[in-house]
């Protein structure tokens, strides 16, 4: 073990110590497995669990692939819309609805405000950008103080705050450019782009990879992991899997290597638009490259016609990557493309991605992952319709569609009022009510 990983006092370094946590036991529970399997986990790079020492009201959560697969909501304000107290409500839906994570990418005003309000309020880990930090404090977006000192100033700021995780676009390099041209939609990822405009104005290298080391000290002293950006993600069918996205994800699995030796816990973002047949080719890819770090995948979305629907078009994918072994799944809303998403797209993207994680999980038989089916299947048999409910991933939803349904039969047929059939068949030709007199 290197002297800065033996001295660094992270979930990471304690690990490769040997050392069970609290945040470690914790997981274990949750994830049916032992203790010593999460620790042994975490110190081969393979699970991180994000967990600022300043984020007093945090419930710890791991991320890995062979986990339970976690899901990520975006929330934030931009410079048309939303405030501080609006964030709050739609991280208690996100929250509500089962994300795991929650990002604020907020690039309107008050952003420290916005930040204090959301970490003070989540029980979930909390993920930021600093780079869209960077950019408000500069006002016009080509006027980026881009220097050693701002950048570690933002870091640390939100490090002290209570950050859990940040999502960092240092693998975006000089070389990959020239590749970038031959894209129909070049750059989609708004840090990535932001980068790649200063390094072909400048000449100059990526100024995150300039000062990663001293990004990392920061990191290691708070115990905040590194999600590093794929700044290069394809942004159509079209743009995937080419040079520039593979370039970069080559980078990004040196990057995790150097931090993993700082005590920095690590997990790598993925591509965004990705053809369904290739889905599987990306995520095997990433482990080979990038150690079997967790992979946090956008999506991905695997057709592009389908604008509204995206919170769909991005399920069957991510569907895809957890079975193929994404570690965590950014939801999209149906207002992806489109605009800021609301409480109410929020909640459609949460569900929409629950049900993408708990596929995956399923593929992946991860322990106890299908407890759950099968304790609905039951109750179903059994026309039992509260427990049904109960177990629904949106409860709320299906009893407002049973009531809908029930609603609109007719009141005169006594056999309707017992309830022992399915709602579809009706109760002469109910199979499951049939098949129970065989």
């Amino acid at each position: 073990m290197n002297a800065i990983l033996a001295t660094a006092n992270t979930q990471l370094s304690k690990a490769f110590q040997g050392i069970i946590t609290p945040e470690m036991k914790i997981v274990a529970e949750k994830e049916q497995r032992t203790p010593e399997y999460i620790r042994d986990e975490i110190a081969a790079g393979h699970i991180i669990i994000p967990a600022n020492k300043n984020h007093k009201n945090l419930t710890p959560m791991g991320i890995g692939r062979l986990l339970k697969t976690k899901i990520n909501a975006n929330i934030g304000t931009s410079s048309m819309s939303s405030c501080p107290k609006q964030e709050v409500v739609k991280l208690n839906a996100a929250v509500e609805y089962g994300a795991d994570t929650v990002m604020d990418l907020s690039t309107g005003e008050n952003l420290e405000m916005t930040r204090r309000y959301i970490i003070e309020h989540s029980p979930v880990p909390i993920g930021t950008v600093p780079i869209y930090e960077l950019a408000c404090r500069a006002g016009k977006d080509d006027a980026i103080d881009f220097s050693k000192e701002a950048i570690l100033s933002v870091i640390e700021d939100q490090a002290k705050q209570g950050v859990d995780y940040f999502t960092i676009h240092v693998g975006v390099r000089p070389d990959q450019l020239p590749f970038v041209r031959r894209r129909k939609m070049r750059i989609v990822s708004r840090g990535g782009a932001l980068i790649a405009r200063y390094i072909s104005k400048t000449g100059k290298d990526n100024p995150f990879y300039e000062c990663f080391d001293d990004i990392l000290k920061i990191c290691a002293k708070q115990d905040v992991s590194l999600s590093l950006g794929d700044g290069m993600r394809p942004g159509c069918l079209a743009d995937a899997s080419d040079e520039a996205q593979f370039m970069e994800l080559a980078e990004l699995g040196k990057l995790a290597r150097r931090a993993k030796a700082a005590g920095v816990q690590v997990m790598i973002e993925g591509p965004g638009h990705i053809p369904i047949q290739e889905v599987e080719m990306n995520m095997k890819k990433e482990q080979l490259l990038c150690d079997d770090a967790p992979f946090y995948i956008l999506g991905p979305v695997v057709i592009d016609c389908a604008p509204g629907y995206d919170h769909i078009t991005s399920a069957i994918g991510a569907a895809m990557g957890a079975w193929h072994g994404a570690a965590m799944l950014c939801y999209v809303t149906p207002k992806e493309h489109i605009g800021l998403p609301n409480e109410a797209d929020v909640r459609a993207g949460v569900i929409a991605y629950k049900i993408a994680a708990h596929a995956g999980d399923i593929g992946k038989n991860i322990p106890g992952c299908r407890d759950r089916d099968n304790a609905i299947s039951d109750a179903r048999a059994d026309f039992d319709w509260e427990k049904q409910f109960d177990l629904a991933l949106d409860p709320t939803e299906a009893r407002r569609l049973r009531a809908e349904a029930v609603a609109e039969r007719p009141n005169n047929d006594p056999e309707q009022k017992k309830e022992k059939f399915c709602t579809m068949c009706g109760p002469k030709f109910c199979s499951m009510r049939v098949s129970k007199d065989i």
